[in-house]
């Protein structure tokens, strides 16, 4: 009896810690998982980074290649890093309180570098692999999708690379698997001129992650502000997210003010989560 009514305490118990938190971070509730890209950390080692998107009340990070380890490991952020150091990886993550969610942006030259890429992805319990893949690869890419269960994100930087808009997003994976769609860099739409919310829109249903900014103006040489004080229409770009149903990675980037930025991506999680509440 006494075990009995141990366990429906603990279950109780992790209810209420749920629904607690559900409260406190209404992204929860929406099944959003709100992070940040360490790259917005870039100056920094990915531990480095991992402790400052702690601090700012964020338990989600979307990695990127090439960025030193540090927290006592030697090396850089890399799929094809040998095991042992995943699992040490994945460790300080745990013991941390921060789980890797995606990864990008990355790409691979040939068929055995993406499968080593899926290995990875797989191996460290990735949801999205963030990438600008070459379109011949992506029906090689929809399988892999499907083979390993992870999903891929193509992502748009400014025009004129090549994925700048959604339509070409569009005609990409056109046909392909449910689980090849985009990693909405919804600043570098506005860079582009682009209205953020008409090209969530076209995208709808097609959305699996999103890297997060806020711009000071509509132009290619923009920089990031604090979510919801520019002229990118956040209130509407969640409102959008929400109305399509959208659960996934939120990836705050935040490429201004590069050696202490920390205090500008806190802010605008703060701010984020007071909109969210609205919705």
């Amino acid at each position: 009896m006494k075990k009995i009514f141990l366990a429906v305490f603990a279950v109780g118990l992790l209810l209420v810690t749920a629904k607690s938190e559900a409260q406190i971070n209404p992204d929860v509730k929406l099944g959003w998982k709100l992070g940040s890209q360490a790259y917005t950390f870039k100056n920094f080692t990915f531990f480095e980074a991992v402790d400052k998107i702690k601090s700012c009340g964020l338990s989600f990070v979307e990695a990127f290649p090439g960025q030193k380890l540090g927290g006592g490991l030697e090396g850089t952020m890399d799929y094809k890093m040998p095991i042992e150091i995943r699992q040490q990886i994945l460790a300080k993550l745990k013991e941390k309180g921060v789980k890797m969610v995606a990864f990008g942006v990355v790409g691979a030259n040939n068929e055995e570098d993406w499968k080593a890429l899926f290995d990875f992805a797989k191996g460290m319990g990735i949801d999205n692999i963030t990438s600008e893949p070459d379109e011949k690869d992506i029906p090689l890419l929809s399988k892999l999708c499907d083979e390993y269960k992870v999903n891929i994100a193509i992502h748009d930087h400014p025009k004129p690379s090549h994925y700048w808009s959604p339509e070409i997003v569009l005609n990409a994976i056109k046909g392909q698997s449910s689980r090849v769609g985009a990693c909405a860099d919804i600043g570098h739409w506005v860079r582009s001129g682009l209205d953020p919310v008409e090209c969530l829109q076209k995208l709808a249903g097609h959305v699996k992650g999103l890297h997060f900014k806020d711009l000071n103006e509509k132009s290619p040489d923009a920089h990031d502000v604090h979510w919801g004080t520019g002229i990118s229409n956040i209130p509407a770009v969640m409102q959008e997210l929400k109305n399509q149903g959208f659960k996934g990675v939120i990836s705050a980037e935040y490429e201004y003010n590069w050696d202490n930025n920390a205090p500008d991506v806190k802010a605008s999680a703060e701010n984020f989560r007071k909109m969210a509440k609205k919705l």
